[in-house]
């Protein structure tokens, strides 16, 4: 941190959310995809979906006066009325509007984020940020901030190393100044950002990656089990058993049962305390693949051991969203979280129990398909938890074509991420 003076640093941390102008047309970095017809100069091209409303003060929920209204969006709120469709639950993670399906929605959000560059790519996107944040570098060493163009470009650093260390000595002069409630979960892990040729650009710290918004790796693994079951019917027999819990029917009289793990998160963590969760997720640091990663974090999470984990885990795709982050998340909302979670099963044996190995979880509970798909409509799961639950759900012919929503369910689970990928 030699190049950063922090007491100057604090003296370009605005007291007001930047004003910005009511751009006519997209900036630069963004008009090959704006047909003219698309841009409008009225408060109908923001869409009253997205709220021309009052920008924040800094990080806050509290509107300036009607006067001082420009492009900021309303922060995201959990979808709360009544039980949650499976689309709900989707709508709810991948939240960051479509071009296809509302090009004034996805517009309004283009014309308010500033774009992420390095200069060595001055054409590649490789992040959104938020006005206010962008305005904390004006004036700091190694960065540039247009404001035209909307965009915050690291114009220092040729290699990796470089980049990486002035990415660093950055973020912890930010977090020395107290400015961003998202800094205060600083964890001490690096997260890898990729370039259009799948190289390593640079990596940041995991608290930071939101500030920033460029694409997070994550692995999540659901842990499973089968049993038989006697499947009773007619009158006089005992209940038939609820067909939600049933992957397989053998015969008239035995079903075989899918049962799943499910975690609930500690109360005290910073982000999104007390939801039900997958069996094990974690962030995928740099240099890490996602099996290592997966390996670890079911030690670490729960208790399950390497050699276990390394037989019996299959490695089952993807799940990719782009999430705008709202109050539950911790730290600042609006913040731009563009997923990839490397998608993992493991079938257990009914003797096996995960077990919490560390603070972040209260216990583990086995749980029938029908308790699962209950929480989840009820709101009780971490919303990309439940993502990666309706992958599940799908590959095991849980839902089905017959299931409101199918095909567009299926297809948002996999989302075409904006920014490159590895």
């Amino acid at each position: 941190m030699d190049s950063f003076n922090l007491t100057k640093l604090r003296s370009y941390i605005p007291e007001n959310l930047p004003q910005l102008p009511k751009l006519p047309r997209l900036p630069s970095w963004h008009t090959s995809m704006n047909p003219d017809e698309e841009i409008e100069n009225d408060a109908e091209t923001r869409g009253s979906a997205v709220a021309a409303t009052a920008p924040m003060t800094p990080y806050t929920d509290n509107p300036a006066p009607p006067a001082e209204q420009g492009l900021s969006l309303e922060a995201p709120q959990p979808i709360s009325s009544g039980p949650k469709s499976n689309l709900d639950l989707i709508n709810e993670c991948d939240n960051f509007p479509y071009y296809q399906t509302n090009s004034k929605l996805f517009f309004a959000h283009i014309q308010t984020y500033y774009a992420l560059y390095i200069a060595n790519y001055p054409d590649t996107e490789l992040g959104y940020i938020l006005p206010s944040v962008a305005a904390v570098f004006k004036g700091l060493p190694d960065w540039e901030v247009d404001d035209t163009n909307r965009s915050l470009t690291l114009i220092i650093g040729n290699t990796e190393e470089e980049r990486s260390k002035i990415v660093a000595n950055t973020t912890a002069a930010l977090r020395a100044t107290g400015h961003f409630k998202v800094l205060a979960g600083w964890r001490d892990e690096l997260y890898p950002v990729y370039g259009p040729n799948h190289d390593l650009l640079f990596s940041i710290e995991r608290s930071a990656s939101a500030l920033f918004g460029v694409v997070t790796y994550g692995c999540h693994m659901t842990a499973f089990t089968r049993s038989k079951k006697q499947h009773s019917k007619g009158k006089g027999k005992s209940a038939a058993l609820d067909t939600s819990d049933v992957e397989r029917v053998d015969s008239d009289e035995e079903v075989e049962e899918l049962r799943i793990w499910v975690p609930r998160r500690s109360a005290t963590k910073q982000t999104y305390p007390s939801l039900l969760d997958n069996t094990v997720a974690g962030g995928i640091a740099t240099g890490e693949t996602p099996l290592e990663s997966m390996v670890r974090e079911a030690g670490e999470e729960a208790s399950l051991s390497e050699e276990l984990v390394r037989k019996g885990v299959k490695a089952v795709g993807t799940v990719t969203y782009f999430h705008i982050r709202d109050q539950r998340a911790g730290g600042e909302t609006r913040l731009l979280q563009p997923e990839c979670q490397y998608v993992f099963d493991l079938e257990l044996e009914e003797g096996v129990v995960p077990r919490p190995s560390d603070d972040e979880v209260e216990g583990f509970e086995l749980m029938g398909v029908g308790a699962v798909k209950e929480a989840m409509r009820m709101g009780e799961f971490k919303p990309n938890c439940a993502m990666v639950l309706l992958d599940f759900f799908v590959r095991h012919g849980v839902l089905t074509a017959g299931d409101e929503g199918y095909i567009e369910m299926v297809a948002r689970l996999h989302r075409r991420l904006e920014f490159p990928t590895i």
